[in-house]
């Protein structure tokens, strides 16, 4: 039986690390090769800083900023914030001290994760000025000890020998579906960002409600790469906490320079990426054929007529057969198996798009030669998912039905209006705001 009811992502995790136990739970990039971290050891070290944070007095719904590139550290210090009931707020890796300065003073954080030096260096710059920042945990080592600032080795030995550890049960065991998990702060066109205030009802239905339907697509068996920012909520719920409650394997990319390198070192069997990638992997493609001799062209060009006619099977997956079928497999092998194997997505089985429209262009280029591509939409403020294309239903150039449970309407006026569990609490610090957005019966504009 499980150990923790599940109504909080932490409780999931604690649960899954309970089944999972040495198996791979994530992946990192260290002397020149992909290294194991395993659900045990990932749980011990949450443990450990969720217990440095207790010796603290950290306290339950006191904020936590986080401002690190995606890599295991950040998982390990959101869900040891978020297991003893306190907020996290991440921040986006490549904002500045300025931008840093808003979000840690308006969201109240008493302390902040940084990911590197150069991080640190940011929010040093403008501390003075955050008098409720008390305490700095960095992810790499100090060239030089600072004051105020420790390494999260350094967290983890403190954790060790904290001694009330039934603390960390106690505070989990105590979280309410609609206590606040996260605040993100969206970059408003004008004016400062307002902190959207995501509950734990937010992401467990979120991701849940699209497992239901998922089920023979997502197993736990599955590797998926890393490397849009874990501080945006399309890649903190499809990429993070989806991977916490199937079981898969998550890998993280170095960074996005290194991106195709990571791709061919890993080969992931899924992907959640926005439209630009395949963009540029779709352009790539197309300028490397144009480069090749006659034959090769003439050769890829009858592929992608192949690709073309193979749409209705892909999206509906729908068998191939007969004399269709045989061309198939003769594009694929010819083209479509090599084109994957050298971009290291010859284990793709498929991938979500999302955080703008995806051109049908790309879509039915890469769903044609048999990689699933499936478009959504969402909002930081609906967790985000509210529509998404099912992987046996695809339609390029729509983003699908809605998610279960979730309305989705248009207004009279053409306003967007959205309702269901994973819409948002209302914006951290501004009633005003708030108001604005909803309408009376509880729906969520977007204009």
């Amino acid at each position: 039986m499980a150990k923790f009811k599940e109504t909080s992502m932490p409780a999931i995790f604690q649960n899954q690390a309970e089944k999972l136990g040495n198996k791979a739970c994530v992946a990192y990039k260290k002397g020149g090769a992909y290294v194991d971290i395993s659900w045990n050891d990932m749980n011990t070290m949450i443990h450990d800083l969720a217990y440095y944070l207790l010796s603290l007095g950290v306290k339950k719904g006191e904020k936590i900023a986080l401002f690190s590139p995606n890599r295991w550290e950040w998982w390990v210090a959101n869900q040891a914030t978020l297991s003893i009931g306190a907020i996290s707020v991440p921040i986006y890796a490549t904002n500045s001290s300025e931008e840093c300065l808003y979000i840690i003073g308006n969201s109240d954080s008493r302390l902040c994760f940084v990911g590197t030096e150069d991080h640190l260096k940011r929010i040093m710059k403008v501390k003075p000025k955050l008098k409720k920042l008390k305490q700095v945990v960095i992810f790499d080592d100090l060239a030089k000890t600072q004051k105020g600032v420790i390494t999260i080795s350094g967290a983890f030995k403190i954790g060790q020998g904290y001694k009330k550890k039934g603390e960390f049960d106690k505070r989990l065991a105590a979280l309410k579906p609609n206590d606040i998990s996260t605040l993100i702060y969206t970059s408003g066109t004008t004016g400062n960002p307002k902190g959207v205030m995501l509950i734990h009802s937010n992401f467990v239905s979120n991701t849940t409600n699209i497992y239901s339907e998922m089920k023979n697509y997502l197993t736990p068996d599955d590797v998926a790469l890393s490397f849009l920012p874990l501080s945006h909520s399309f890649e903190m719920t499809c990429g993070y906490f989806m991977a916490v409650l199937v079981g898969f394997k998550v890998a993280f990319a170095e960074d996005i320079s290194k991106l195709m390198e990571n791709f061919q070192e890993v080969r992931p069997t899924l992907m959640v990426s926005v439209p630009r990638i395949y963009e540029k992997v779709h352009a790539g493609i197309l300028a490397k054929v144009a480069e090749g001799s006659g034959a090769k062209k003439a050769i890829f060009n009858w592929a992608t007529k192949i690709a073309a006619r193979n749409l209705p099977y892909e999206c509906r997956d729908i068998p191939r057969a007969g004399l269709f079928g045989f061309q198939f497999n003769l594009a694929d092998k010819l083209v479509f198996s090599k084109l994957k194997q050298t971009l290291g997505m010859n284990n793709l089985r498929f991938a979500f798009s999302g955080g703008g429209p995806l051109a049908v262009s790309d879509a039915e280029f890469f769903i044609g030669m048999g990689l699933k591509i499936c478009e959504g939409f969402g909002l930081t403020e609906t967790t985000p998912v509210t529509n998404y294309n099912r992987p046996n239903n695809i339609k390029p150039g729509t983003v699908g039905p809605p998610v279960p449970q979730t309305k989705v309407k248009i207004a009279d006026d053409g306003e967007l209006l959205i309702k269901g569990p994973q819409v948002m609490k209302g914006y951290y610090k501004n009633p005003k705001a708030t108001k604005e957005v909803f309408t009376r019966d509880g729906h969520r504009r977007h204009r």
